[in-house]
Parts: C-alpha cells; sequence; structure tokens
C-alpha cells in the first residue's frame, strides 16, 4: 500500500510538472505573429508520416540514421511496457498482464529486450561518435558549455535506463526460476525473455533471494523515475524534438524552396500605389507600430518559434552551409539555437512580471550578429539538409529585412545597389536609357 501511495504520488508530480512546463512552451509560441499554414491537408500528413514518423531525411547519411533508428523504435515500442509498470505501481500487482496476454507476453517484452539493447549500441555509439571520435559537426563552438553537456547526460540516462531494464528483467527470472517472483500466478516459472533468460542468470544466479529482490526493485523503480524525470526534463534539453518534430513537420512549408514570403505591409503599400481603388486592411494592433521585418521573437511567426523549440542541434544544415564550411562566422543551428534562448529568456521574463513583458534592453540582434546574417548565401542548403523541415533561413531573411528598413543598415556593395535601383530602375550604375547598348557592339 504505501509503495503504491508513493507511486500515485510520484505520477501526480511528474505529470503537475510536465503540464506547467509545456503550458509555458506553448504560450512562448504563441507570442509569435499569426500565419495559416493548414492548406493542403493530405499532403502535410504525407509529409509528416515520411519525414518525421519515418524517418526518410535522416537516411542522407546511413549510419547515424540506423543508430536512431535503434533509440527511436526502443522509445516508441518501449512505452507499451510502462503501461503495464503503471498499472502494476497503482494497484499493486507485478507483471499484471502476463497471465491473459500469455505467449504474447513474453514475445513483446522479449522484443522490447533486443530493442532495448540495439538502443544500447546507438546509445554508445553516439556518445562514442561526439567525444571520441569528434564529428566535426559536433563539436563546433556553440555546443559548448550546456549544449554539450545536455547531448551527454540523455545518452547516459538513457544507458543507465536500459540497464534499469535488464535489472528488473534479469533478476526476475532468476526469481521465477526458484519460485520466489513478487507473483505466484505466473505459470511454469519462468518468463522465458530472450535476453534476460539468459543474462540473467549469468548475471545475478549466485545472488540470495534478498539481494535478487532489492536488484529487481531497484530496476523497477529505477526505471520509472527516470523516465518521470526524461518527462519533465525534455523542455529544458533539445530532445524536446522527439514530441515537436511531429507538429514541426506537418506545418511545413510547402512552397517551393527560394520562394519567399512577401511583406503584407510592404505589399498593401505597392497595391495602394498602383490601384488608388484599393484599400489596405486595418493593422491587427493599431496601438503598435507597423514592424518590418523582424526585431525580436515576437516579430517572428509561431511556426518559426516552433522551428526554435524543435532544433534537434544535430547540425546537419551547417555541416552543409556554404558560408560556414568557408570559415564565415554563420551557423544556422546557431541562429536556431539563439531563437530559442532568446525566446526562453522572454517567456522567463512574462513569468517574472505578471504576464507582462517588461523590456529588458535585448532584442534578437543582441544574440545573432550583422555579421551572421549577411554571411548567409540564401542557398536554402539547411532546409534541405533538416531531418525535421526547419527553416534557419527565414529567421535570417526576416531580420535581414529589419536591418535594411528600420535601421537602414546594409553592407556596402548592397547600399550602392539598392541606390542604382532607386535611381535607374537596374542594380548597375548607368541610365536604363544604355542598357541596350550590348547590341551595338
Amino acid at each position: 500500500m504505501i509503495a503504491s501511495i508513493i507511486f500515485i504520488l510520484l505520477i501526480v508530480a511528474g505529470v503537475t510538472f510536465s503540464t506547467i512546463n509545456a503550458r509555458k512552451i506553448i504560450r512562448n509560441i504563441g507570442l509569435g505573429k499569426d500565419v495559416n499554414m493548414t492548406d493542403q491537408p493530405s499532403q502535410r500528413w504525407k509529409l509528416m508520416t515520411l519525414v518525421a514518423l519515418g524517418q526518410k531525411k535522416m537516411f542522407a547519411r546511413p549510419i547515424p540514421a540506423i543508430l536512431h533508428i535503434f533509440l527511436y523504435a526502443a522509445f516508441v515500442i518501449t512505452q507499451i511496457e510502462l503501461i503495464e509498470i503503471f498499472v502494476d505501481g497503482i494497484i499493486g500487482t507485478h507483471r499484471v498482464f502476463r497471465p491473459a496476454l500469455g505467449g504474447f507476453y513474453t514475445f513483446m517484452v522479449s522484443f522490447i529486450e533486443i530493442l532495448s539493447v540495439l538502443a544500447m549500441i546507438g546509445t554508445i555509439a553516439f556518445l562514442s561518435r561526439r567525444n571520441l571520435l569528434k564529428i566535426p559537426r559536433l563539436v563546433k563552438s556553440e555546443l559548448n558549455g550546456w549544449p554539450k553537456l545536455d547531448a551527454n547526460f540523455i545518452l547516459i540516462a538513457e544507458f543507465v535506463l536500459i540497464c534499469f531494464i535488464f535489472m528488473m528483467n534479469g533478476a526476475d527470472e532468476v526469481l521465477y526460476s526458484r519460485g520466489m517472483s513478487h507473483a505466484t500466478d505466473l505459470g511454469d516459472g519462468s518468463l522465458g525473455l530472450s535476453i534476460s533468460s539468459k543474462l540473467g542468470p549469468l548475471l545475478f544466479g549466485g545472488m540470495s533471494d534478498h539481494t535478487l529482490h532489492i536488484i529487481e526493485r531497484i530496476g523497477w523503480w529505477g526505471h520509472i523515475i527516470l523516465v518521470f524525470g526524461y518527462l519533465n526534463y525534455l523542455p529544458y534539453s533539445k530532445h524536446l524534438h522527439i514530441l515537436l518534430a511531429f507538429p514541426n513537420v506537418y506545418f511545413s512549408n510547402l512552397n517551393p524552396k527560394g520562394q519567399f514570403t512577401n511583406l503584407e505591409s510592404v505589399t498593401n503599400e505597392v497595391k495602394a500605389m498602383m490601384d488608388p481603388t484599393f484599400t489596405p486592411p486595418p493593422p491587427a494592433n493599431p496601438d503598435q507600430p507597423m514592424r518590418f521585418g523582424a526585431k525580436d521573437v515576437t516579430d517572428l511567426s509561431w511556426k518559426q518559434l516552433l522551428n526554435a523549440y524543435s532544433c534537434t542541434e544535430c547540425g546537419r544544415c551547417t555541416s552543409v552551409c556554404p558560408a560556414n564550411t568557408t570559415g564565415k562566422l554563420l551557423s544556422p543551428r546557431k541562429i536556431m539555437m539563439d531563437t530559442r534562448d532568446r525566446l526562453v529568456e522572454v517567456g522567463e521574463n512574462i513569468d517574472k512580471n505578471g504576464g507582462t513583458f517588461v523590456d529588458d534592453g535585448k532584442t534578437l540582434g543582441s544574440y545573432i550578429t550583422k555579421e551572421e546574417l549577411w554571411a548567409c548565401t540564401s542557398c536554402n542548403g539547411c532546409v534541405e539538409a533538416c531531418p525535421i523541415n526547419i527553416d534557419p533561413l527565414s529567421i535570417i531573411m526576416d531580420m535581414r529585412r529589419f536591418l535594411v528598413m528600420e535601421e537602414s543598415s546594409a553592407p556596402t556593395e548592397l547600399t550602392g545597389m539598392f541606390t542604382n535601383i532607386e535611381n535607374n530602375g537596374a542594380p548597375w550604375q548607368f541610365p536604363p536609357s544604355d542598357r541596350l547598348n550590348w547590341k551595338n557592339e
């Protein structure tokens, strides 16, 4: 009874805190401007199935893709086992589903064990890639500090979680063979699990019944505590993409790559100039001045903010960026990380001030420098490379628009071009009357 009460309290605490954190994230994403991305629902469902669920874009690099599939499949399938752990924890039973499911139960838990072994292989490989092999995209400067610690921490936690699973199942196998399991109605006294039936006797066969019970309970409680801990750790980690990858891919930009969005405010101005009968729609917030481009995260769309929270920090975008490859300061991954950091900062500001943002003297430009923004060639390589269709380029372009249209801040080369377009109607420094002179040469 005491164990059940502790378990229920653990559930209530875990769900409560995770709900509070989830509401903050939803609130933060909602700070962005509204944009309609609900068209072509069939195409969006297909894209989400292939890219988010099917991991299609991951296989541009087969080795990490296969390792990721190991972790991904284990994460999804092992949730089935959690159902039984929840029931056992609440009502005080042990392997409550086995008597009813029989051989199918053995098959499912055995399958979960095989996936757990594959996940352990993937975990060790990913730890090695980051810390021993030092794959270039995984050791960039923007990953120093918390991002590197976060990545290693979650991989180590995954390794410990798998150890807990085999402690629980392995000790149980030995206890069953001795007729000393917590449960008394499990048939022939052996689970017959694919891995633990061999690993359990090998590791725990010489231990006393009392020690085995302790090991089994440590595995059981350690497993569920890590699950609840992980649930509440997600909002502070890049691994939030486990949940947000699906809506992020569903709400992908379905326009052709390279097709930029026009500022509605500018479009309305041009329409009014071309058509005297055109009446521009009233601004959504008449009390706020019209903004051209993005000065801070609240000037971005909710989809761009969802992109920032969904970033996996895998660095595929940065590894294909021609600017970064040639030594320039730009890193598309850092653009997304900086956007998320600034968004979290704005959210914390709102929480501290009773639901109202108080100007802190910072903007998104406090995180992302002009040098980074103007290094971008707008090639869309980062967008193409991202496994979950994140679009760093859209944020770069909106920040550039703010610099040019509100601060009149642009590189000298562009300033000259703007002047030529204004005076001559073309980027070149000669009058329109001379444009066809080349034909006479």
